[in-house]
């Protein structure tokens, strides 16, 4: 379904979908159109987005074709999902370690429904880390 989400093509296009978001959450899905885990992850993304579409921007970046945050935001994984809020990177404890972004395909829409509201929620009462609705410690996806 990655064709159906909008693409950003350079740096200049990712940064300018940062910083104009004034009242959304942005939520940009870093990896390859055709790589497994992010076309089950595209699903679920495009099947949100008509459910959060008020308070939430969902984008997707290439990483060949924007190097630009590979070593930045650490995006080694075939699939990476981040959250901003007002041009700021909103970390999330999943309970996995790794707070600053989620880096494995969910299958449940109404999990991704979940942690984009906790994300808006938090973000928007000024935090920039909030925790998960579900632990992902017991899980072994990540």
């Amino acid at each position: 379904m990655s064709y159906m989400l909008p693409h950003l093509h350079n740096g200049w296009q990712v940064d300018q979908a940062i910083l104009a978001e004034e009242e959304r959450v942005v939520v940009i899905r870093f990896g390859h159109d055709w790589d497994p885990t992010c076309m089950q992850m595209d699903e679920i993304l495009y099947k949100i987005t008509e459910k959060v579409k008020n308070f939430v921007a969902i984008y997707l970046v290439d990483i060949t074709e924007v190097p630009d945050f590979n070593k930045m935001y650490e995006l080694y994984d075939p699939c990476t999902v981040m959250f901003f809020y007002r041009n700021k990177h909103i970390m999330i404890d999943l309970g996995t370690g790794n707070n600053n972004k989620i880096n494995w395909a969910l299958d449940d829409e109404q999990e991704m429904i979940d942690i984009v509201e906790t994300v808006y929620r938090g973000a928007s009462k000024g935090r920039g880390l909030v925790v998960s609705p579900k632990d992902y410690s017991t899980k072994y996806r990540y």
